[in-house]
């Protein structure tokens, strides 16, 4: 049997009665592994050293964990790790609950200046949102803009739609739930009370039910006995009350469970007790083989990718797009609607909220309100016949108007109710707006895709021509094929990780075609290091001749190296001229080609003319200069795979020169943030092996090599994987 890669509803219950005692450990330090495991180190008086894990990627997972289960830290934080110590650094761990029975997890952590919260989702793509005081998300894995809801950057965490508890169901609203069907039982439990498959067998085990039974064939006694044997899941769970278990399979780990199950114990499993579930859970994920789930083949045994899985894939997104579009649509007309209607049913409307005011004001209690308007309504006042509900709690009276029905906020008038909706309208609006851009980056998506499975169809078809012409010397071709397999870095399944970081990848860099490195500045700090530290005799300083551009310097020699003259190529000047205009402010004015200068280390200096003044970052030129006009913005970022492993960027003539592939940017709608995350999962998908690109090019390292300002990358193949 295949091993279990994600927890499961009644998992995450139990494990959040576990994980409660942890409250009061204070937060050290958060560490990002590739773009889907989240690990905190925490402290605790008593327990010493905790650490949190929260994993989802394929593997979706959240448990405290031993330290000697824990791999050791990443090298550079990403900045959503960044963003995370500076929040919860010194933090209390105040709790964590799950939200309804849903595959959702709420860490919340408290200090005086700061409360955050992060939510797990363990579920589909999987997700980690971080959250403020006001629930407005600060940072997110994953940019979400569905039908339902929303998950971005400055918008209000939206948390997916409410589902039944099968935990918490009374016995009504389970029958209800269960006669709606018209399956089985056992796929019943499943889906309509959102068990899951294993437990839903297991609760048919229990109950002495058939699982296939037909719904409406099933009898009120087996309903009863079904009820009866979830009720003992939840009362287990909520007291507590585990007996954790692992079971494995030849001795691979394949289950983990808070209880013993019933449908583990008939496979005839081998197990092992553990005395807490996290616990368990730990152990199980530390011994899991990631490698060995049959079911996570992403290609076909043949080797090639399954692009039409994956295009499948990406029209089923485009589709949920297309309907969250058209509802933002009507949810936005039909909060026009309403607050038309408050205008149309002014008198009306007025006489509720005032009757309501005035009250309020004279110290009514809402109870007694609601009576009295119920009571006029019965008497056939026509204003209080308009009136379907109050909630004092919210302090809100929900009327009808017309042809349509609004809850409204009791405490103001008419006119500021109706603006709320206009506003409300204008909101969905920009939602809208949103998932446009998100449906046109999936298109660009599918289109990439598209591109990739015709490329490898025209490989196919050229080495099939090759063997068709073959002369027969095997010895030849088998040498050809290993060189190929040697240097195939697309298509190898491990890719070794070699790596020396230089002394200047904390700058801006490329390497030209010509193998000369040109460096330039992130911020004025740089600009000025650059010139007094790295600025050598033989070497070229370009700027572009615009606002915003920074100090790029083309190298003749390395910095412990002594300063010699050298005979740079026209190509090489040329790339190190447009690695300068791309950087500056031309690129982020959305403009595709501007004026860069260059001129000797001796023209630069940082002595003003009398009476002048120099910014930081800033300095005087004085001689003749050298201009590249009307020079064409260009950058393209890639995966260098030997003699290092990397991220490069540059001019796209330079960064194909260096990497196995690589994406070519122009000026565009995408903010630096956003991009790196788009050539992240563009490069990853082109890699046989994604292990490598994660370790190599997460989105914030793709993200160092982007340039201010908005991007976006042309939709075609870039890379052969020879390089």
């Amino acid at each position: 049997m295949n091993p279990k890669r994600e927890l499961s509803s009644i998992d995450l219950a139990a494990l959040v009665t576990e994980m409660g005692r942890y409250e009061g450990a204070k937060v050290d330090k958060a560490y990002l592994y590739g773009d889907d495991l989240l690990r905190l180190k925490l402290r605790d008086f008593d327990r010493g050293r905790i650490e949190c894990m929260i994993e989802v990627g394929e593997v979706k997972r959240a448990h405290m964990a031993d330290p000697e289960h824990v791999a050791d830290a990443p090298g550079r934080p990403p900045n959503f790790a960044k963003m995370l110590r500076n929040r919860l650094s010194g933090a209390d761990f105040v709790g964590v609950s799950q939200y309804e029975f849903d595959r959702i997890l709420v860490f919340e952590f408290e200090r005086p200046d700061a409360t955050t919260t992060i939510v797990a989702e363990l579920f589909g793509e999987g997700n980690i949102a971080v959250r403020d005081e006001a629930g407005e998300v600060i940072q997110s894995l994953q940019t979400v803009r569905l039908k339902s809801r929303t998950v971005a950057a400055g918008a209000q965490y939206e948390f997916p739609d409410s589902r039944i508890n099968p935990l918490a169901v009374g016995y009504d609203a389970f029958v209800s739930e269960m006669d709606e069907s018209t399956s089985d039982v056992v796929r019943t439990l499943a889906t309509q009370l959102n068990l899951g498959g294993l437990y839903a067998e297991e609760v048919c085990t229990r109950a002495g039910v058939e699982k296939e039974t037909a719904i409406e064939a099933a009898t009120d006694d087996e309903y009863r006995a079904i009820f009866d044997a979830l009720d003992e899941l939840a009362t287990r769970v909520a007291d507590g009350d585990f007996d954790p278990r692992i079971y494995l399979d030849d001795d691979r780990v394949v289950d983990v469970t808070p209880f013993p199950l019933a449908e583990r114990e008939a496979s005839d499993l081998d197990q092992e007790p553990y005395d807490e579930f996290t616990a368990a859970v730990d152990d199980y994920f530390h011994r899991f083989d990631r490698s060995d789930d049959e079911s996570d083949s992403s290609e076909p045994d043949d080797g090639k990718p399954d692009f039409e899985a994956e295009i499948a894939k990406q029209q089923r997104i485009i589709e949920q797009q297309e309907g969250a579009i058209e509802g933002f649509e009507q949810q936005a007309d039909e909060e026009r609607a309403k607050a038309e209607a408050l205008y149309e049913q002014y008198d009306r409307v007025d006489e509720i909220l005032t009757t309501i005011q005035d009250a309020r004001d004279d110290g009514v209690p809402w109870a007694e309100i609601d009576e009295t308007l119920q009571a006029a309504a019965d008497a056939g006042r026509p204003a209080a016949e308009a009136v379907v509900d109050i909630d004092g709690s919210e302090g809100t009276v929900t009327v009808d108007i017309g042809d349509t029905r609004a809850t409204l906020d009791a405490t103001i008038g008419v006119e500021k109710n109706a603006d709320q909706l206009y506003q409300e309208a204008k909101r969905v609006e920009e939602k809208k707006e949103g998932a446009l851009a998100a449906i046109e980056e999936t298109r660009e998506e599918l289109e990439a895709v598209r591109a990739r499975r015709d490329a490898w169809e025209a490989d196919d078809g050229d080495e099939s021509d090759s063997e068709g012409q073959s002369n027969g010397d095997s010895s030849e071709a088998d040498d050809s094929d290993d060189a190929f397999a040697d240097t195939d870095w697309l298509a190898r399944s491990s890719i070794p990780i070699k790596r020396d970081e230089g002394w200047y990848e904390r700058f801006r860099w490329f390497h030209t075609t010509d193998d000369f490195l040109v460096i330039g500045g992130r911020n004025a700090d740089q600009n000025e290091e650059l010139v007094k530290k790295y600025m050598d005799g033989g070497d070229r300083f370009f700027h572009a001749e615009a606002h915003g551009g920074p100090v790029t310097l083309l190298k003749a020699t390395g910095p412990s190296e002594p300063a010699e003259e050298v005979d740079f190529p026209e190509d090489t000047l040329r790339q190190a001229a447009q690695f300068a205009v791309s950087h500056s402010s031309v690129w982020k004015a959305g403009q595709y080609a501007g004026d860069v200068y260059m001129v000797e280390p001796d023209q630069v200096s940082k002595t003003p003319e009398s009476g002048e003044y120099i910014e930081k970052g800033s300095f005087v030129i004085r001689g003749d200069r050298t201009y590249f006009n009307d020079l064409a913005v260009d950058l393209a970022v890639g995966i260098q795979c030997a003699p290092q492993t990397r991220v490069v960027g540059g001019p796209t003539t330079a960064v194909a020169e260096h990497a196995a592939t690589h994406i070519q940017l122009q000026p565009g709608k995408y903010a630096q943030n956003d991009m790196g995350k788009r050539c992240y999962r563009e490069l990853k998908s082109r890699f046989a092996d994604e292990s490598f690109v994660r370790s190599v090019a997460s989105p914030d390292l793709i993200q160092e090599h982007l340039p201010a300002g908005g991007s976006e990358h042309r939709v075609r193949w870039h890379g052969d994987g020879t390089n």
